[in-house]
């Protein structure tokens, strides 16, 4: 299954929740459901509702297709860790998403793109793998000859979050060292992932 390429707002409003890695506009305006019935009140979520809307906000914020949301889950459960925990440490782990956390880019999608034309360095080499895994201890710079590029800069100047605490940002050399692994507690949006995981857990 393909990415979702649809209004962005629109999947926003439909979760009930901020998504900043999928897009910096807001549901203030219009805090609603999508739809002719959306400014009516909200219906009660059936059991299943609320599963498959806590892993659609996973799903839509880091830009996963369901296969890979489904090879998380694998991993995620064959760790020593609890398997909710393990599942957020590893989507914030991703490339992309280091890259959109540390304001090189305005969205996730955007640092995907970005990391898909080569615009990236990880510890020195060019990398254009928006899943590769980073760690602690890592560095994350862009290319010199990328260092021009329009969103790149403006993103710097306006980034959507503030930086996490597991990332060191060179703002003038453009480069972001990882200090530590990201934690589960850095996915910056309300998320009971313990919901995600009993969705799955009849689905795999």
């Amino acid at each position: 299954m393909s990415r979702y390429t649809g209004p962005r707002v629109r999947v926003m409003r439909a979760l009930a929740v901020e998504l900043p890695g999928l897009s910096r506009k807001s549901t203030e305006r219009r805090p609603y459901p999508p739809g002719e019935h959306g400014g009516k009140r909200r219906r009660a979520d059936s059991v299943f509702g609320v599963q498959l809307k806590e892993k659609q906000k996973l799903k839509m914020n880091y830009g996963l297709t369901e296969r890979q949301m489904r090879r998380q889950i694998k991993i995620a459960r064959k760790s020593k860790t609890a398997a909710g925990v393990r599942l957020l440490e590893l989507l914030e782990s991703r490339l992309d998403n280091a890259v959109f956390r540390a304001g090189l880019a305005p969205t996730i999608p955007a640092a995907r793109q970005l990391v898909n034309h080569g615009h990236f360095l990880l510890n020195g080499r060019k990398t254009d793998i928006p899943s590769a895994r980073i760690k602690s201890g890592d560095v994350i710079q862009v290319r010199e000859k990328s260092k021009e590029v329009e969103i790149i800069k403006s993103s710097l100047a306006q980034p959507s979050l503030s930086l996490p605490d597991w990332i060191t940002l060179d703002v003038d050399d453009k480069k972001a060292t990882i200090s530590t692994d990201p934690s589960a507690d850095s996915v910056p949006f309300p998320i009971d992932v313990q919901q995600v995981i009993e969705y799955y857990n009849s689905r795999i």
